[in-house]
């Protein structure tokens, strides 16, 4: 999902919240103000507009959770306007019925039949209107500035492809560019096309591929960071992440690379921030200790900047430095060292070029505090597979890159598994379990074990 198909998603929740908390006032006004000459006001006295208004928060919080519950805020692309439009009719009808109930059972009189029904009505009438802006602007920007827009390339040369272009280029609004169309899967054609054309979207509409052709396609998308859905008529190759959408009267499929999407995302996005902010908070007087340290010892930077790769983007990575300056220039002549021969990674354990205080600093597992500014920043997040160098990279097999679906992690499934103890290959396959089954749970439980490794592992130096 790009970030701006996930910001549109977004942002339909405050959207609502503020529609739910006009269309109360416009009620209470409408009978307050213009209706009071025709009826007089009854309720002045037991319900003034400051105690209107927090109760009018509480109903719109209300109507969120019956709009949730009705699918209003599930994270898919597009959904059609009627549907839409009677979600949140038959949703704000439920949440009105729950504020009767609660008047009945309270067995209060309420003075104005008005104000709920009235807010019933300006609540569907609102909402729909903030729906329509947001479909407006997101309709907007990708028509006019191609914001947001996907790429798609279409693989198949039947009905099904013909009426799936048709479809998609006969509004531009929908957000959907065809950035090509081969006949038949063919990986070579499609490196070609990768390199040469910027793809989001790989679209399969053929039916009479083998199960091979169909999973190297698969493995193609999921190497290149592209979104591959395919238009099912039968038994067809599945995984456990798919989600199922119906588009242009077709039932479309996504293979999805990892079940970290949507509201999962930026969940876990809010988590990143507020557990680094924190920590950069805990451990600043610590950091001017380790500052001091490392000057006092050696010449040279107190961070170490390293070219690292998270997803498909390479940041800069900042750990305390714990080697001398030069360490890098000095790695092709310990290379012989290396105690993770066989894979793509290098690791010695009693490294010459560590400093003592960096020695210490990787006992106590300190080093990498500096982290918490790339996790602030959202180059990586508290949990996830180990941020790779560009140069490991370049030695991967296809099945290594599944570790570069999601951002990389200060911690992860591998690390608290064994780290650099345990051979590469099952490192990857720790990180792609990880990627396949995410959950919030699963995020906790690792950084449970992250503390509590910290505390009785003093093994990594």
């Amino acid at each position: 999902m790009h970030k701006s198909d996930l910001f549109f998603n977004v942002i339909r929740l405050p959207v609502d919240f503020t529609m739910l908390i006009g269309a109360g006032l416009a009620t209470y006004f409408l009978r307050t103000e213009i209706l009071s000459s025709f009826r007089p006001v009854l309720f002045q006295f037991n319900l003034p507009f400051l105690k209107f208004f927090y109760l009018e928060v509480f109903v719109s919080f209300i109507f969120l959770g019956a709009y949730a519950i009705a699918g209003l805020y599930l994270m898919r692309v597009k959904i059609r306007m009627l549907e839409e439009f009677s979600r949140i009719l038959l949703a704000s009808s439920a949440g009105i019925l729950v504020v009767i109930i609660y008047i009945f059972l309270r067995q209060e009189l309420f003075d104005s039949r008005f104000l709920v029904l009235g807010g019933w009505f300006f609540a569907i009438l609102f909402v729909c209107l903030g729906r329509l802006a947001v479909r407006y602007l997101q309709a907007l920007t990708a028509a006019r500035y191609d914001l947001g827009i996907h790429r798609v390339l279409v693989v198949g040369d039947n009905e099904t492809a013909t009426n799936l272009i048709s479809y998609m280029g006969r509004d531009l609004s929908l957000g959907y560019r065809i950035a090509g169309q081969l006949t038949s899967i063919d990986i070579k054609r499609l490196h070609n096309f990768a390199a040469s054309i910027n793809i989001d979207e790989i679209v399969l509409a053929r039916h009479d591929d083998s199960p091979e052709a169909i999973q190297d396609l698969i493995s193609f998308c999921q190497e290149q960071h592209i979104i591959f859905k395919f238009v099912p008529t039968g038994p067809q190759l599945l995984t456990g992440n798919f989600e199922m959408n119906i588009f242009g009267g077709l039932p479309m499929i996504e293979i999805k690379r990892t079940n970290l999407d949507g509201w999962g995302k930026v969940i876990k996005r809010i988590l990143d921030i507020i557990g680094s902010l924190i920590g950069l908070i805990i451990f600043s007087p610590l950091f001017l200790v380790i500052t001091f340290s490392i000057k006092w010892e050696t010449q040279g930077p107190v961070f170490a900047r390293l070219k690292r790769i998270s997803g498909k983007k390479e940041f800069i990575l900042l750990k305390f430095r714990s080697m001398i300056e030069n360490a890098e220039e000095l790695k092709p002549l310990l290379a012989s060292l290396n105690e993770r021969s066989g894979s793509p990674l290098f690791k010695i354990r009693n490294d010459p070029r560590i400093t003592k205080v960096g020695r210490f600093m990787r006992k106590m597992r300190i080093d990498e505090l500096p982290q918490l500014w790339n996790i602030f920043r959202g180059d990586m997040s508290l949990v996830g597979p180990r941020p790779h160098q560009p140069d490991e990279i370049t030695n991967y097999q296809r099945h290594h890159k599944k570790v570069l679906s999601i951002k990389a992690g200060a911690t992860g499934l591998a690390q608290v598994s064994g780290s650099s103890d345990i051979p590469f290959e099952e490192e990857v396959a720790l990180d792609s379990f990880y990627i396949d089954h995410w959950s919030l749970l699963s995020d906790f439980k690792i950084i449970i074990r992250t503390i509590l490794k910290m505390l009785s592992d003093k093994s990594a130096v």
